[in-house]
């Protein structure tokens, strides 16, 4: 199997805390994961409607036929649970008693916040990562094969066609998701819904603008975006707060979390489509914000990014980093590097009063350099932006 960088974190909270949850999108990879790093926990699935059934009727006794020691897998199922749990935890007072995890954010959260707070360590696992990728299968793919295929492991575990695997995947997240968590009576509608985000990946967010294009309110947008949300299909970036006397936008910005179910979302249905496609761009862009978020993600960190931008159109796509030592990124498409693709950085040194060279412009070519306008880092070397040490 392909090793994840959050195994090691993983282990090492399980010795910490009385409980580790797991959260991601279905399909992640979360319960291979939490198995494979810990072989001597016993498993139980409650997918399986006869364990939900089970700890839904008779909690206590489904904790006494897996007691401590135990990953819960979609733990979320049965909420009740969580009570018990906490009682359970609180009784015995060790450390890695269970490990939980779940594909909806917002029920698996709710549960933890309600009663067991203060007693579980909280980790997210995305698909993989381009860096683990490479490390489990080598790194002969194209750009465009990446961004095309996406991230999701079956898909490059059993060596499957993306767009068929994400056709049914999307269904599927229809069926199990969307209806758990909202009443949505018109999938059609939803599924509409969740094109036109597709289409506005990479884009500052306007949620009228949305509903009205698919004929909902702008509540009922909201709503049906926290429900992408908390399955972890997109995710919203907020601008950075430092406006350097200047007036900034307050929207944030909108990203798929996988390029591949993005290319399919769009209808590319090859990866030579997206050489010439209108969406490149945005495309490589969520792609560039997705490694960004697993860099800290699957090494147990919470995200420090944001993007600035000031009502002038003046703008950085990425900042990284705490406020003491903010690090700009910029991200382009080409294959060549133009001079203008310093003139943000340049423009926030000016701002800042830091050093140009102190920032980076990440862009679809393969050669990654330093220069006194800025770093230039190629698509696959990004993640020694975080190995530079920007975020320590």
């Amino acid at each position: 199997m392909i090793e994840r960088d959050l195994k090691p974190v993983l282990q090492r909270l399980v010795g910490e805390y009385p409980a580790v949850a797991v959260t991601g999108p279905r399909q992640s990879g979360k319960t291979t994961l939490v198995r494979h790093a810990l072989p001597d926990f016993r498993y139980v699935s409650l997918e399986d409607p006869s364990e939900r059934a089970f700890a839904e009727n008779d909690p206590r006794r489904f904790l006494e036929a897996w007691p401590a020691g135990t990953i819960i897998d979609e733990a979320q199922r049965v909420p009740a649970l969580f009570s018990y749990l906490q009682v359970e935890m609180d009784e015995a007072g060790a450390v890695g008693q269970y490990v939980l995890t779940g594909s909806s954010n917002f029920l698996l959260m709710e549960g933890i916040s309600q009663s067991l707070a203060g007693r579980v360590a909280l980790l997210t696992l995305l698909p993989f990562s381009e860096s683990e990728l490479a490390a489990g299968i080598g790194a002969d793919r194209g750009l465009e094969e990446t961004l095309y295929a996406g991230h999701f492991p079956p898909i490059h575990d059993r060596g499957l066609e993306p767009d068929r695997w994400l056709a049914s995947y999307v269904d599927t997240y229809l069926e199990k998701d969307v209806r758990s968590l909202i009443r949505v009576n018109d999938l059609s509608r939803f599924q509409l819904f969740v094109r036109l985000c597709a289409a506005r990946s990479g884009q500052l967010l306007n949620l009228s603008s949305l509903g009205n294009d698919c004929g909902i309110t702008h509540n009922t947008a909201r709503s049906w975006l926290s429900v992408l949300e908390a399955s972890y299909l997109v995710r919203l970036l907020r601008p950075h707060h430092a406006n350097f006397g200047k007036r900034l936008v307050k929207r944030p910005k909108l990203y798929f979390l996988d390029t591949g179910l993005l290319c399919y979302l769009l209808e590319i249905d090859s990866p030579e489509v997206l050489l010439t496609h209108a969406s490149r761009g945005a495309i490589f862009e969520s792609w560039v914000f997705a490694e960004l978020l697993k860099q800290s993600l699957h090494h147990g960190k919470a995200p420090r990014l944001h993007f600035w931008r000031d009502l002038r159109g003046r703008e950085i796509d990425f900042v990284l980093g705490p406020n003491h030592a903010l690090v700009p990124i910029e991200v382009k498409s080409g294959l060549t590097i133009a001079s203008d693709y310093f003139k943000g950085l340049a423009q926030w040194s000016k701002l800042t009063g830091n050093p140009a060279d102190r920032g980076y412009v990440v862009y679809a070519g393969d050669k990654s350099s330093a220069r006194s306008q800025g770093h230039v880092v190629g698509w696959r070397d990004l993640p020694t932006i975080f190995s530079n040490n920007v975020l320590a």
